[in-house]
């Protein structure tokens, strides 16, 4: 396995989103102290509501990081939507995270009640609390009075609040599937638009151009990633004019050079995600889900980012919402979260080692046990 190249030493995970619990949002009606690896793998079929989890934690960016709660609560339906079955059976939300870091645990508890004018939410029964590994005893909460349309969490001036909200805002999702005409990433993009790459890869020519010029190496690293792929693959040409690049590239044999509209959504897709996963490490979020990151992958390709993604989450945390055993077979048990749905619920358990040990014995693999549903039959 090829590695990225660096000229330090890599940093290790600094802080991570140990565990949660949420009550009444969407489908999630009871998730209890639900653990959370740092790499997570969500592994369900269609409509078991394994990507309502991303979107909480989408959310809880949009409410830190800009406190713009009612711009996602609007884009996403309106605030009776959010509630598990509607605010007539689910009149609150409530939900409680816990951050790990290497010193010790940062909760942070809150709830939203509907507002029925504009069909919007309130914040409120905020608290925080920071709770020191080396005592026997959880710390006492630390209440924030009031309540409002965004978040009182940011305007405080604890360390804790500032740990929690620092690495919360960084919750970023990418999601790659909109490869239509009319898609970001077939458009012309202005060079400056390079320090990060966009959550749906619209960018992707600006950021490859600035990888090229200033990581020339972690440039090339993903050049040789995409070859293992697509053998006919040569390089990328990235021509800037007037301030704008198109994303091109040019094949082995000849000199034909081919844009997004004559490149697979499959491959379009596989750009994104290698250069996505070999930036420098100011260039990612610290927290980052993918939405069914497989989607129009071949197999191989799915390896490959598999591997990528495992060696990047040893310097961030990884969230992974999927459908594919190709994808699920790739990682270990521990990694794996099972969502399922019953009636209108989604339900989340983790696997624990000492219940399906015996059928990995039995030299089943992860993606066996769960397509033949035997998973539930262990229960």
């Amino acid at each position: 396995m090829e590695t990225t190249p660096t000229s330090t030493a890599v940093p290790r995970l600094q802080g991570r989103i140990a565990r949660v619990s949420i009550h009444g949002f969407r489908g999630l009606r009871q998730i209890e102290s639900l653990e959370l690896p740092p790499l997570t793998v969500l592994i369900g079929a269609n409509g078991a509501g394994k990507s309502t989890l991303i979107r909480f934690f989408e959310m809880l960016s949009w409410m830190l990081k800009a406190q713009r709660l009612q711009e996602f609560v609007l884009r996403h339906g309106g605030g009776d939507d959010q509630f598990f079955m509607g605010t007539r059976q689910t009149p609150t939300i409530q939900a409680e995270i816990r951050l790990e870091t290497q010193a010790g645990f940062n909760d942070y508890r809150f709830s939203l009640e509907h507002l029925s004018a504009n069909d919007t939410v309130m914040v409120s029964a905020e608290a925080y609390r920071y709770s020191d590994k080396l005592k026997a005893t959880e710390a006492r909460w630390q209440e924030i009075s009031g309540s409002g349309k965004e978040a009182a969490l940011p305007a405080k001036k604890s360390a804790t609040a500032k740990t929690i909200c620092h690495l919360l805002r960084q919750c970023t999702t990418y999601q790659f599937h909109d490869t239509s005409d009319k898609a970001s990433i077939r458009m012309r993009w202005d060079v400056t638009d390079s320090v990060r790459l966009r959550s749906d890869g619209g960018n992707l020519a600006a950021v490859l151009l600035a990888l090229r010029e200033n990581h020339f190496k972690r440039y090339q690293l993903v050049v040789r990633q995409i070859q293992r792929v697509l053998p006919t693959f040569k390089d990328f040409v990235l021509e800037p004019n007037y301030g704008k690049v198109d994303l091109r590239w040019i094949g082995q044999k000849g000199d034909k050079v081919f844009g997004p509209h004559l490149t697979s959504d499959g491959s379009l897709r596989l750009f994104c995600l290698l250069t996505l996963l070999n930036l420098p490490p100011d260039q990612l979020p610290d927290v980052m889900f993918f939405d069914e990151p497989e989607l129009g992958l071949h197999p191989h390709a799915i390896t490959l980012v598999a591997e990528t993604l495992k060696r990047l989450a040893k310097t961030r945390q990884i969230f992974i919402a999927t459908q594919s055993p190709y994808m699920v077979d790739c990682f270990d048990l521990e990694n794996i979260i099972v969502a399922s749905a019953s009636q209108s619920e989604t339900v989340l358990r983790n696997l624990p080692r000492e219940k399906y040990q015996a059928w990995l014995d039995d030299e089943y693999q992860l993606s066996d046990i769960w397509l033949k549903q035997a998973i539930g039959g262990l229960e």
